[in-house]
């Protein structure tokens, strides 16, 4: 097949309709607009949110305020606090081992916050980390890894 032999699908192409040429035509005198109304007249016609007078739906609903990134991503987060007080000293705090326990929905990016205090070294794996976490498990002795996506 070449270019020049290209095609529209069988039935797919239309006529257009040529209405007010006569009574014959089918399409004669008010040419299928019916009669009277603001329908009928030439002219600026019908805004498409127009309701008739009544209130548009566009001004019924209430507006909705800034934006939505759709690049932010969601984490599920825990607190230092929730560490301390669930894992003991030298354990390895993986998101597995918390969405096992409960303690996060999924273990697909998880973040630890820096709420709380941690009082024992623990090797803590996450997605990310909040500065202060990082800061509080370093200093209890234990160490921060991040987890790549």
């Amino acid at each position: 097949m070449k270019l020049h032999e290209l095609q529209p699908a069988e039935g797919s192409k239309h006529r257009r309709r040529r209405v007010g040429r006569g009574i014959a035509a089918g399409q004669g005198k008010t040419a299928g607009r019916g009669t009277k109304g603001q329908r009928a007249r030439t002219g600026r016609g019908i805004k498409p949110y127009f309701e008739g007078g009544q209130l548009p739906l566009v001004r019924r609903l209430p507006h909705t305020r800034g934006f939505t990134n759709i690049f932010h991503v969601e984490y599920n987060v825990v607190n230092l606090s929730t560490l301390d007080a669930k894992f003991e000293a030298g354990a390895q705090v993986t998101p597995e081992l918390l969405a096992e326990r409960g303690m996060v929905r999924s273990p697909e990016r998880v973040k630890i916050l820096g709420n709380g205090t941690l009082t024992k070294p623990l090797v803590v794996k996450a997605h990310a980390f909040s500065a202060s976490a990082k800061e509080k498990i370093t200093a209890a002795g234990g160490t921060v890894e991040v987890i790549g996506q």
